[in-house]
């Protein structure tokens, strides 16, 4: 699952990062002001946006603005905030923003916000994404095939959510790269690691018992196809 935090708290951004990242195995991206926050977002997508509102060089909320008004994917977005104001809430999630946390916060909190975000947008409220005979568990990141477990990486389990929720569509071999590693994509010289995981990928599932859902887009990337 890929992330963008958006806080100008050093220690606060370095600790929910250090989290996110060892607990949950998460990629996640750190943007200090509303200028890094937006090169971010134009150039990665994102499953959920963490964003304080109260930044240096510009409000947390016209970020949301920006946000919702490219359509290039749907990224969930929750704000964080020393303001616990009736005003600041119902502006937030008015524009768009899809939860409010007050400052402080657990971290634990913070975690199941953003799953139960996820969940909602991507998996219709359920903890299960279900395709045909490919059952995908986002709590306990298990795969089950006809029932029975399915061992994966965890690079091949984010990678089979990946396809599942953006079933039926064509996705670049950078934008699934993105999302495995994060922006680390950028000083690789190859994507070929790309391929590799694809090919394990495909050959578990269907060792397993599976239809070959995955289908390669020459030229372009993958499509996860069931129609």
């Amino acid at each position: 699952m890929k992330i963008l935090l958006v806080e100008d708290e050093k220690e606060l951004a370095q600790s929910i990062s250090k989290y996110l990242i060892e607990s949950e195995k998460f990629n996640c991206d750190l943007a200090e002001n509303f200028k890094q926050a937006e090169d971010f977002y134009a150039m990665y997508e994102y499953d959920c946006i963490v964003l304080d509102i109260g930044l240096p060089d510009g409000n947390g909320l016209d970020i949301i603005k920006y946000i919702k008004s490219n359509k290039k994917n749907k990224t969930g977005i929750i704000i964080i905030s020393a303001r616990n104001t009736l005003d600041d809430k119902i502006t937030g999630l008015n524009l768009g923003a899809d939860d409010y946390l007050v400052k402080p916060f657990h971290l634990s909190e913070l975690k199941a916000r953003i799953y139960s975000l996820i969940r909602r947008l991507k998996s219709e409220g359920n903890n299960l994404l279900t395709v045909n005979e490919i059952s995908l568990d986002l709590h306990s990141h298990e795969v089950k095939i006809n029932n029975k477990l399915l061992k994966l990486t965890k690079s091949e389990f984010d990678l089979l959510y990946y396809l599942m929720t953006n079933k039926n569509q064509v996705i670049s071999k950078t934008s699934i790269a993105e999302h495995l590693i994060g922006e680390d994509v950028d000083v690789l010289n190859s994507l070929d690691f790309v391929y590799l995981h694809i090919k394990n990928l495909r050959k578990k599932i269907i060792d397993a018992g599976s239809k070959d859902y995955i289908k390669t887009v020459y030229g372009v990337g993958y499509k996860f196809l069931t129609e």
